[in-house]
């Protein structure tokens, strides 16, 4: 029997605000444990919640940049369970009125080559909601303690509708999402920090059938290739349990991505087991159509917009437009770049950064805000290469040296003699003639149609010109010579 797998995400986002949802005490990373902490937060007798509107505004924003409906009025309801880092021994979520309903993620599927566009399409979001997240517990050899540092940050959970099928779509549709949640400013979404956490419903099914199958939940997925990997695996098992003649059991499993293992830990809880019912403390939250106009306002233009804006208006390849755009940082340092050296040198501002910026970076291991070379210094290297002023190998150097020290180009260029000399065209054409005439091997194959000989003469007239002749001249100019020849 065929089978497809029919995945489901709940992604875990951490809200990027200064304090906890619920109460003023900070919220952050790194502190030394239990020191981001105050009586709400701990559950002391006596305590009230009080709400957190950079929260709310991050939610409905998140929401309008993945087309979700905002709720005109949304409640907070007690999500009970038992667990140490849980010092309530429940947590303050919202179960049947969430703040954002729908909306879709758009993800770009492998393309045929790594150099080709692949399959676009939307995968429909179920809704987002808002909680606050839980502390942590850090085991040891005896025993296992917990940190409430995190108790308390405000936590969005987005999820996905079961319109999934494979471990690669899952991978495009969380790159996309962190991406989304980046450019928006509202979380930064690193893993190694716990600031998005995502969970991986995994089902198989025969095809043709529409009923959902068993239901298994991967814990643990702590990076976007193991969230791929873990549900690859998972997929293998549960067609292994089939074609054995097993059944499969609704589950939480712990993935490890290190052995590319995972092991049951307990039956899923059902939403019964959890026992909501409304927070008494909380009122109901109602968003007008002003409030949603203003963080509207203030959305983004996200990837995918602006790979297609790219194409279209800079002619930008596929190869730069893809690199560039997952990147906010870097695809305004583009576009800035752009502005400063003209719309029609979008091309070599793209390649520049792309292929010489990031590989400077990298080496370097800085980020782009430490980078020593600014929009204003690349478009000032563009324009005199289009010139002629600066050739390409030259301008090279030029780069790695303004990385290096900050210099503008032509300060460089200037103190390095690496300007272009205009070269005598009488004198050019004879260090040409010269050339063609030590090298009768390429003549000929030249002359049987095979154009790639001519790069034999070039090497000898560049050396004669100390690098310094237009590489454009210089190929006319040799081109003129042999088609003389006859």
């Amino acid at each position: 029997m065929n089978y497809e797998a029919v995945i489901g995400l709940e992604v875990h986002v951490q809200i990027k605000t200064n304090s906890k949802v619920f109460t003023r005490v900070a919220a952050g990373y790194g502190q030394p444990e239990n020191t981001l902490t105050d009586p709400v937060v701990l559950a002391l007798p006596g305590t009230l919640p009080v709400m957190n509107k950079a929260a709310l505004d991050a939610i409905i924003k998140a929401g309008l940049l993945l087309g979700c409906e905002i709720a005109p009025v949304c409640k907070w309801d007690r999500k009970n369970y038992f667990y140490p880092d849980s010092p309530k021994n429940y947590q303050i979520s919202q179960y049947d009125q969430p703040m954002c309903l729908g909306g879709s993620v758009e993800i770009e599927l492998p393309g045929p080559a790594r150099n080709v566009m692949g399959e676009h399409k939307r995968i429909p979001l179920t809704r987002i909601h808002l909680e606050e997240d839980v502390g942590k517990l850090n085991h040891f050899a005896t025993e296992s303690l917990v940190d409430y540092n995190r108790a308390g940050t405000p936590l969005m959970e987005i999820v996905s509708d079961p319109t999934m099928h494979s471990a690669e779509e899952a991978f495009a549709y969380l790159t996309s999402l962190r991406a989304t949640m980046i450019y928006g400013g509202i979380s930064d979404c690193d893993m190694e920090k716990g600031q998005l956490r995502c969970d991986a419903n995994i089902s198989i099914r025969p095809v043709g059938e529409t009923k959902l199958g068993t239901k298994v939940e991967l814990k643990n997925l702590n990076s976007i290739s193991f969230v791929r990997d873990g549900i690859a695996h998972e997929i293998k098992r549960q067609l292994a349990v089939l074609e054995r003649g097993g059944t499969l059991v609704q589950e939480t499993r712990d993935y490890d991505g290190q052995t590319g293992t995972s092991q049951s830990l307990r039956s899923k809880e059902m939403a019964h087991d959890y026992r909501y019912f409304p927070d008494p403390d909380l009122m109901p939250v109602k968003v007008d159509e002003g409030w949603k106009d203003k963080l509207r306002a203030e959305c983004p233009e996200l990837s995918f917009p602006k790979q297609r804006r790219f194409a279209e208006a800079y002619a930008l390849p596929y190869t730069l437009t893809s690199v560039l755009v997952w990147d906010k940082a870097l695809a305004d340092y583009f576009e800035e770049a752009v502005k400063l050296a003209g719309s029609g040198k979008a091309q070599a501002v793209g390649n520049w950064v792309v292929n010489d910026l990031l590989r400077e970076l990298g080496t370097s291991h800085r980020a782009l805000s430490d980078s020593k070379i600014s929009p204003a210094h690349l478009a000032a290297l563009v324009q005199l290469v289009d010139s002629g002023t600066v050739l390409t190998n030259a301008a090279k150097e030029i780069f790695v040296e303004m990385f290096a020290t900050g210099e503008t180009p032509g300060v460089i260029a200037d103190r390095r003699g690496l300007r272009a000399t205009a070269t005598d065209a009488g004198e050019l054409e004879q260090w040409c003639r010269d050339s063609i005439a030590a090298n009768a091997k390429a003549v000929v194959e030249f002359k049987a149609g095979k154009d790639s000989a001519i790069n034999a003469f070039k090497g000898p007239v560049m050396k004669a010109a100390k690098g310094k002749a237009d590489p454009k001249l210089v190929d006319a100019t040799l081109r003129r010579l042999l088609a003389a020849m006859g």
